[in-house]
């Protein structure tokens, strides 16, 4: 009889319920925050692409010399106004370094301008996150403030003609397509980062054709630091 009874008995058993199904319940509540931080980051990321782009198209190439390249090519190979030859510079900040294939040689030496990449990421005239006072001065790790030059990787492309704008002898620049990517950033997880090591966030990428790639206009040297028009 006592067994019988002992199997019958429904004492405790909200309590074994609720033991189980409360950790569960604690993970999923837990792991939508995290989630959502997830995607927060994401979308964080996403739009300082897109700055970095805008930023790159209208400031100083990240590689030395990309700049005066068209003004190069007229005064040592090509005629001036012909098309201008394709090329791609890869500039990496995690290498601080940019390769080239193509025509790009011409410039000069090919270098790495770390001011210019700092500008990109930083916004113009600063040196860190968080202190842009308005949409001019705001760089990359404004909008998103995880990001370090480290993590920015810079493509400058010049399609051959005649997909490719520009020509040889142009006031100012080339016009090469620049894209603007991020690498190896994690995501920050709190509470999952157990189940979670080493996500990175995907190598989100903007692209943009090119301005003037100057910080100001070529003809007013003075003006690094000063919004154009």
């Amino acid at each position: 009889m006592t067994l019988m009874r002992f199997g019958s008995d429904v004492k405790g058993s909200v309590l074994v319920e609720v033991s189980i199904m409360l950790p569960i319940l604690i993970f999923f509540v837990l792991g939508s925050i995290d989630f959502l931080l997830a995607f927060y980051e994401w979308n964080a990321a996403t739009k300082a692409v897109q700055v970095g782009a805008r930023i790159a198209a209208v400031s100083n190439p990240v590689m030395t010399n990309l700049n005066v390249f068209s003004a190069a090519l007229a005064s040592r190979t090509l005629r001036p106004g012909s098309a201008m030859p394709s090329f791609t510079v890869v500039c990496d900040g995690g290498t601080a370094t940019c390769t080239c294939e193509g025509t790009c040689q011409v410039g000069g030496v090919i270098g790495f301008n770390a001011a210019a990449l700092n500008t990109i990421v930083y916004g113009r005239g600063s040196s860190a996150c968080g202190d842009a006072t308005s949409s001019y001065t705001a760089g990359m790790c404004d909008v998103f403030n995880r990001i370090t030059p480290a993590n920015v990787r810079i493509e400058y492309r010049q399609p051959a003609a005649p997909e490719g704008l520009g020509y040889v002898g142009r006031p100012g620049s080339p016009v090469p397509t620049i894209k603007v990517s991020l690498q190896n950033i994690p995501f920050r997880f709190f509470f999952l980062g157990i189940l979670f090591q080493n996500t990175q966030i995907p190598g989100l990428a903007t692209t943009m054709t090119a301005a003037d790639l100057y910080s100001c206009s070529p003809m007013i040297r003075a003006c690094d630091d000063a919004p154009t028009n």
